[in-house]
């Protein structure tokens, strides 16, 4: 008996340690895996030999850690190429006016009969920077998680009809007339009556830059609001890209960029979509306003 007890304490001993050694040496390979995973940019996952379901466990939420971890270090990276792009583009924008300025400052001192040209120009230029610092406060003030875009019950179609009227002078001095077909049908959301009023000013000044001469506005009994118009300044890959922050075009001289990349966030706030598309030379741009969270 003794000596069967012995030889069984033997055997149990043996397969502990066995399993002792195998799951330290898992252990070992998740630790060495996963310190590889952390100091090197790839998306491979840690990989355990080991069949043992707490092991393969751990090994699986170290993964979709190390996917969180991943997903949030690509974000960060592109965050922080887009503020490199965006500090250029401000100081460009920025340099761009302030150097006129000075070079016509000189200009009417050295030639106090052409002073009153120069000064206009000088005007001209300052409501530029004016117009940009004045987008570049817009769009600090909404990405703040202290912006106030308190909702409310709103009818879309007087917001849209408001917008349009304000607007409509400044059409007319471009020679757009607008096409409007506009539902009759209430459409009411739940959503912040500012901010929406925000997307579509920044989308009719939008259509004033680069309008070919017309513009088509509608709405539907889905809450899903439509402008488009003609363009020879733009192509596909352009449309694509004009809700960039600080994407300009060439031709939109008085452009700051920011304008289309506010529409977005307000409408993405409201929990709204929005899409450009450039079909047959027009610019089609889409807002959808959900009466739910889609």
């Amino acid at each position: 008996m003794n000596v069967l007890y012995l030889l069984f304490s033997f055997v149990v001993i043996f397969m502990i340690s066995v399993k002792i050694y195998l799951l330290k040496k898992s252990l070992k390979e998740i630790i060495n895996q996963l310190a590889e995973k952390l100091s090197a940019d790839t998306n491979t996952l840690i990989d355990v030999s080991s069949g043992d379901e707490d092991i393969c466990r751990l090994a699986s939420c170290l993964n979709e850690q190390l996917k969180i971890l991943r997903h949030e270090y690509i974000r960060c990276r592109q965050g922080d190429t887009e503020l490199k792009n965006a500090v250029t583009n401000i100081s460009h924008d920025l340099r761009t006016p302030l150097t006129a300025i000075s070079s016509y400052l000189d200009l009417a001192e050295s030639s106090p009969e052409n002073s009153e040209k120069y000064i206009k120009i000088i005007r001209e230029r300052t409501e530029s920077l004016n117009r940009l610092t004045d987008e570049l406060f817009r769009y600090s003030v909404i990405t703040s998680p202290e912006y106030d875009n308190t909702a409310e019950s709103v009818v879309i179609n007087s917001v849209l009809e408001e917008s349009i009227l304000s607007y409509y002078a400044v059409l007319q001095e471009h020679g757009i007339i607008p096409d409007i077909d506009i539902t009759e049908n209430p459409v009411i959301r739940n959503i912040s009556r500012q901010s929406l009023s925000r997307v579509f000013a920044n989308l009719l000044n939008n259509a004033v830059k680069y309008s070919d001469g017309d513009l088509r506005i509608a709405m539907t009994d889905d809450g899903i609001i439509t402008f488009s118009n003609k363009s020879a300044y733009l192509n596909k890959v352009q449309t694509e890209r004009l809700f960039d922050r600080f994407y300009t075009v060439e031709t939109a001289g008085k452009s700051t960029g920011l304008g289309l990349s506010i529409a977005r966030i307000l409408t993405e706030q409201m929990n709204g979509r929005i899409s450009a598309e450039y079909v047959d030379g027009r610019i089609v741009i889409r807002i959808v306003l959900y009466s739910k969270t889609p």
